[in-house]
């Protein structure tokens, strides 16, 4: 019997036991996001750094919607060990029928590196796309990429000549913001992390971003320690200058709880429309 007190992390954490039909959520991805891929104007696998899987695909704002102020960058999850783009393309559609142009990213995986260079991977894909294409990022991402996506929020950008706003919205799903709960469970064999990286690559335990806005979403069906997880970011990360909120999508476990991001009419691609209203009141 489990003392008062525990917690069984691999139940917790262990996403494909949890959801025994991903296969075909899976195989659903890949194939809408080929069909998107197909059907829509579109850059693939342009680099951002020299390693094999240092690219994105780019998806060009849809003509019939007024232009943005921001590029979107959309980061796939996997526990930063596996999957890749090429089964997330659809997830830019929803905002690309709202007038934004999308980067899909790609990044080095573990084993071959570990979480901070693939931190170290991301922020060279931010700075690129806004020198690139002229435009602060909205980053949104899933799992590991709600990981990457608040580890960018907290970038000091100024050590790459570029001003703090570039990547100060951001919509965090799913995301893993303390790791330490990781390091006895079998994730954490590709990780390999200890108690100090783990700490180290916690954004919960990092530098807070001194401005912004982001929203941290979890699927209602998600363990108790995912909405554990955007819970404690909302409320360590939340001043009077840096704006965060919950948002638990009902009926959602973790897999679907971003199928919404390719529909134009949902409430998530709505709240990342919301996410830059700022820059309108301000312009």
């Amino acid at each position: 019997m489990a003392s008062k007190g525990y917690t069984d992390y691999e139940t917790q954490y262990n996403n494909r036991a949890r959801v025994p039909e991903h296969p075909v959520i899976f195989e659903n991805w890949t194939r809408r996001a080929a069909d998107f891929r197909t059907s829509w104007r579109n850059l693939l696998d342009m680099p951002y750094a020299d390693q094999p899987r240092t690219t994105y695909d780019f998806f060009y704002a849809s003509d019939d919607a007024p232009a943005q102020s921001r590029t979107a960058l959309f980061i796939h999850g996997g526990y930063w060990q596996s999957l890749d783009k090429s089964s997330f393309s659809h997830m830019a559609r929803g905002l690309c029928l709202h007038g934004f142009d999308v980067a899909v990213a790609n990044y080095t995986l573990c084993p071959r590196t570990d979480i901070a260079g693939i931190c170290r991977e991301m922020r060279l894909l931010a700075a690129h796309l806004v020198r690139t294409w002229g435009k602060p990022l909205l980053v949104y991402g899933h799992s590991a990429g709600g990981h990457l996506t608040a580890d960018l929020m907290a970038t000091d950008w100024s050590t790459f000549d570029l001003p703090p706003e570039i990547a100060d919205r951001g919509m965090p799903i799913s995301g893993l913001f303390d790791l330490e709960p990781l390091l006895d469970t079998s994730i954490n064999k590709a990780l390999h992390l200890n108690a100090r990286t783990a700490r180290e690559a916690s954004p919960l335990f990092g530098p807070i971003p001194e401005t912004g806005q982001f929203i941290a979403v979890v699927g209602g069906e998600e363990s108790e320690e995912f909405h554990k997880q955007s819970k404690d970011l909302v409320e360590t990360w939340t001043t009077e200058k840096l704006h965060g909120t919950l948002d638990i999508q009902a009926g959602q476990n973790h897999f679907t709880v971003i199928d919404p991001l390719a529909e134009p009419d949902s409430g998530l691609v709505t709240r990342l429309k919301q996410l830059c209203q700022n820059d309108l009141e301000d312009a």
